[in-house]
C-alpha cells in the first residue's frame, strides 16, 4: 500500500505547518509522506525548531517554501493549520479532500513577551496541540469536511481539554 501524501498548509510556513510535517515525519511516517508549504514564505521560526529539538524532533533541516516551490505534486489530503491559509487555500486536484484544523499563531500570541520562558511556554503548548492532532491521523482527515469557497467553510479546532 502506498503512502497518503500530507500537506500541511500555513500563511509563511514558519511555525505550526513545519511543526505538524515534523510531527508527521516521526510519527507517522509508515503511513504519510508529510509535506508543508505556506502561502507565503517567512524562514522558519527559531523558536519552533527550538521546541521541537526539546521535543526530540529535528526540524532545522526543513525549509520554509510556498506551494509553488514543492513542484507538482499530488495531495491525498492538505490539512490548513490557520485561518488565513484556509481563507486563500488555492484550488487542488478533486481527489485532493482539503481540511481546516486551526491551531493559534505562537509568534503573533508571543510577539509582546520578551525572550524567555514565557514566550515558550506558548510554543510548547501549541507543539503538543499539534502533536496531538497528528497522534490521531488519519481519521480526522476522513471525517472532517470543508464546504467549496462559495459555500463557506466550517472551522475545527484541535485542542484538548484543560487539565
Amino acid at each position: 500500500m502506498s503512502k497518503m501524501k500530507v500537506l500541511f498548509l500555513c500563511t509563511g510556513n514558519s511555525c505550526r505547518s513545519q511543526m505538524a510535517e515534523g510531527w508527521a515525519r516521526v510519527l507517522k511516517s509508515d503511513r504519510f509522506e508529510a509535506y508543508s508549504a505556506g502561502i507565503e514564505k517567512h524562514g522558519l521560526n527559531p523558536d519552533a525548531v527550538r521546541v521541537m529539538a526539546e521535543a526530540g524532533v529535528d526540524i532545522s533541516r526543513q525549509s520554509s517554501k510556498t506551494l509553488a516551490e514543492l513542484g507538482p505534486a499530488e495531495f491525498d489530503y492538505v490539512v490548513t493549520v490557520c485561518g488565513h491559509a484556509d481563507e486563500n487555500c488555492p484550488a487542488f486536484p478533486a481527489r485532493t479532500k482539503v481540511v481546516h484544523v486551526g491551531f493559534e499563531d505562537p509568534p503573533r500570541l508571543t510577539e509582546h513577551l520578551p525572550e524567555g520562558e514565557k514566550k515558550l511556554a506558548v510554543y510548547r503548548r501549541v507543539r503538543d496541540e499539534i502533536r496531538r492532532f497528528v497522534e490521531t491521523l488519519p481519521e480526522p482527515l476522513k471525517t472532517e469536511t470543508r464546504k467549496p469557497k462559495a459555500e463557506g467553510r466550517p472551522k475545527s479546532e484541535f485542542r484538548s481539554s484543560k487539565g
